[in-house]
């Protein structure tokens, strides 16, 4: 099987990942490669952080590789946190470790929707505080060309943090046509539905294509 780097050490991601693409690849995390730099996402875009962490990669290690870069938008405060979903409780002033950041992240995002007074109406008792999407860009570098590769998922933001799977954002989030969080539906289901389920699942039909 050939070798595809997956640039990111996200175990959570690196799961949900190997389990769409199936076995057509060895994917493997920056750490596998001997990768510990700390790659720059300096970019105004999903898009370019996604080629920014890829052609890291392919530079430095001269192996095909893809990157992801994704977030949560809301649309209540204008597309926040978007680029910035993973460090939005520092950026607010808060003082967060790698075990409390992404609970942190979800107190600031639900205070600061709270600060609107929203009337949404309600989800399984919850108060839906605004609409919002989860955006992944996939960017891909294999065999000298690069390729995009996107997945939207729409839903919920709730005022209530339910369920204890997922990661990020996914205990306030729920998507269109449930009345639970990602993080209540669990892995399998998901997989099936989630943004970057849905930039993966257009990334593995290129590959087979390219069969």
């Amino acid at each position: 099987m050939e070798t595809l780097v997956f640039a990111s050490n996200n175990a959570h991601k690196l799961e949900e990942i190997r389990k769409i693409l199936g076995n057509r690849f060895v994917i493997k995390s920056l750490k596998e490669i001997g990768c510990d730099a700390d790659i720059p996402e300096t970019g105004k875009t999903f898009e370019a952080n996604a080629l920014q962490k890829a052609e890291y990669v392919k530079e430095h290690y001269g192996l095909d590789c893809f990157a992801d870069d994704s977030g949560l938008e809301v649309d209540a405060l204008g597309s926040e946190p978007g680029i910035y979903s993973a460090r939005y409780a520092k950026m607010h002033g808060r003082k967060v470790t790698p075990e409390t950041r992404d609970d942190i992240n979800m107190d600031v995002l639900i205070e600061r929707l709270e600060n609107l007074k929203p009337n949404l109406g309600t989800i399984a008792e919850a108060r839906i505080l605004s609409t919002a999407q989860f955006r992944t860009c996939i960017a891909l570098i294999y065999k000298g060309e690069t390729h995009y590769f996107n997945g939207i998922v729409k839903g919920n933001i709730i005022d209530q943090k339910r369920g204890s799977e997922g990661f990020g954002y996914d205990p306030i989030f729920v998507p269109e046509g449930y009345n639970e969080t990602f993080a209540q539906l669990g892995s399998e289901t998901k997989n099936g539905i989630s943004h970057r389920a849905r930039a993966v699942m257009k990334l593995a039909e290129f590959f087979s294509q390219q069969s």
